[in-house]
């Protein structure tokens, strides 16, 4: 008897019912590999976010179960990280002291904020939000807050108190507390930096060397601060530095965190909107980069509304659990997609060995050294200040790269939100400017053929009576004035022309304002005695010319092709070169 596949469970994902049992060693190997790496990072960035350290590891349970159900990626690692971090501890700062019972209860419910903006923006599918962003803006952005956030962690790798602010307050302020720098703190903060810089530059070099193959290898890095961490704390508890004056984590409390609910009547919830939707912003253009890269390389496909609703879901679990605002992570996910997952399964072992870890484990952190910390959040900042991206947008485009600059400048000397809206305004001006400078070029015949090329580019035949000219954009009411202007400078240098043959080719869509410029500008060729023409208009453009009076004012004619144009205005000795 044949046997028919079992029927989907509509409220599971589809990666579940349809589970492939040949990828659970793998998914539960990638699930134990990255939770090693996720402890010192949730702590790390959980410091970052000016939270408790212990809410880090609360961010990286529920959330993780919630992303498995509702994201697209298979293997995405959600949870803290360092940017999110930054702008929920930027966001929160004038609001409330660092750590307090206030600014707890404004993280979570900024997480919540940013989660169902995410999760709405998904149900109303508005996926194609992660263009808003040029590329360059978002490196900008990120490389901005590397350098905000290493200038940051200065005070704590040292022993130096140092109040939040600018760069350059930050620096003045670190330099005038070196005196007071507290020399265990700093030593210990200082080995940590050094052997997890050796750890990431030197690593994969040594193990090849102890014949380690060079996958295995570069997980093995990945879980380099993790190593460190542990060898700080048992450093702490030997000579019991904590007493000697450094400062550590403290007691953690152990269990899973109660679902948040108490203590957000007095949250400032308008305060918090603008910034909760810009860190949903970044978080999900992030995340969906990231997660589009490995599906790559897997031949697999990524939904970005269903990535805005997984996201979003997992922001709110996030906030139910008395965390803060989340992402996808850039080191986890390439350590979980190296160490083989499959499906979001890996997600949800690392979850479940997580809770384990708080109900059982955390006694183990308490004697962890800020210090050592702060060096695991700076060794992470290699990756945000992206040197190489600037210098191919300085190559390619210089009007990117003055954007890629533009918004770290505005992230270091601004902050993060405003550096962030600068880079949306920049993104938006450069998108205006270039659609209000459309290409257009004046072409010419190759030579015995029908083909026709820009004049600038190509040693091709004219007419000499006749302006041809190629307009490579879409006309609406931004542009339209710059193929006005274009062709009244053509008419002022060749007072010869009689007419004016515009190639719609390139065109898909002419707007009303274009419409009536149009006829505009043929009724003033006519009363300077010149003709206009078409050529080549698509089917979409010819639709809309045809409900309006152009056709019929037109004192030229619509023709089918540029050779018939060029047939049809020029005689046998017109040609020239």
């Amino acid at each position: 008897m044949k046997q028919h596949p079992p029927a989907p469970v509509r409220w599971l994902p589809g990666w579940l019912w349809r589970y492939p049992s040949a990828a659970l060693p793998q998914d539960l190997t990638a699930g134990l590999v990255v939770t090693v790496m996720l402890v010192p990072q949730s702590l790390a960035y959980a410091m970052l976010a000016g939270m408790p350290p212990v809410t880090g590891l609360y961010a990286s349970v529920l959330p993780l179960l919630v992303y498995a159900l509702f994201g697209s990626s298979m293997t995405l690692a959600v949870g803290p990280v360092a940017v999110t971090s930054l702008m929920t501890a930027a966001a929160l700062a004038p609001l409330a002291s660092a750590g307090s019972p206030a600014y707890v209860d404004a993280a979570l419910a900024l997480a919540l904020l940013a989660g169902a903006a995410l999760a709405l923006a998904g149900l109303l599918r508005l996926g194609f939000l992660a263009q808003l962003l040029s590329r360059p803006v978002i490196s900008g952005f990120t490389s901005g807050a590397g350098l905000l956030i290493l200038v940051g962690q200065l005070g704590p790798l040292l022993g130096v108190h140092v109040a939040g602010g600018a760069v350059p307050a930050q620096l003045r302020a670190l330099l005038a507390g070196l005196g007071g720098l507290h020399p265990a703190t700093a030593a210990l903060g200082l080995g940590a930096l050094a052997l997890l810089w050796l750890a990431k530059y030197r690593g994969e070099i040594l193990l090849r060397r102890w014949g380690m193959r060079e996958s295995r290898g570069a997980i093995a890095i990945r879980l380099a601060p993790m190593l460190v961490v542990l060898l700080a704390v048992a450093l702490v508890a030997w000579l019991d530095l904590d007493r000697a004056g450094v400062a550590v984590v403290g007691p953690i409390a152990a269990g899973l965190p109660a679902l948040a609910g108490r203590g957000l009547a007095a949250v400032p919830w308008t305060q918090l909107l603008l910034p909760a939707l810009l860190i949903g912003l970044i978080s999900f253009i992030g995340s969906l980069s990231m997660a589009q890269s490995l599906a790559i390389r897997r031949h697999q496909r990524v939904d970005a509304n269903a990535e805005l609703r997984g996201l979003g879901a997992a922001n709110i679990a996030s906030g139910l659990s008395g965390a803060f605002p989340i992402s996808g992570g850039f080191a986890r996910s390439v350590v979980n997609f190296a160490a083989g997952a499959q499906t979001p399964l890996a997600g949800v072992v690392s979850a479940l060995l997580m809770a384990v870890l708080l109900f059982a484990g955390t006694g183990l952190f308490e004697r962890l050294p800020l210090a050592v910390l702060a060096a695991t959040i700076i060794a992470a900042l290699a990756s945000l200040v992206d040197v190489p991206e600037l210098r191919r947008a300085w190559r390619y485009d210089r009007s990117d790269a003055a954007a890629l600059l533009a918004t770290a400048a505005g992230v270091v000397l601004l902050g993060v939100e405003r550096g962030i809206l600068l880079g949306i305004g920049l993104s938006l001006l450069t998108l205006l400017w270039r659609a209000s400078h459309p290409h257009i070029a004046e072409i010419g015949r190759l030579a015995g053929t029908e083909h026709f090329r820009n004049v600038e580019r190509h040693r091709v035949e004219t007419l000499p009576r006749a302006l041809a000219l190629r307009v490579d954009e879409h006309l609406f009411f931004g542009n339209v004035a710059a193929l006005e202007q274009r062709i009244w400078r053509e008419l002022a240098r060749r007072p010869q022309l009689t007419d004016v043959l515009l190639v719609l080719s390139s065109v898909g869509h002419v707007d009303a304002t274009a419409m009536e410029t149009l006829r505009e500008l043929n009724a003033d060729l006519l009363r300077r005695g010149l003709r206009l023409h078409l050529a080549e208009v698509r089917g979409p453009v010819l639709d809309a010319l045809r409900r309006s009076p152009l056709p019929a004012e037109l004192s030229g004619q619509i023709h089918l092709s540029v050779h018939r144009a060029f047939v049809e205005l020029a005689g046998p000795s017109d040609w020239q070169i």
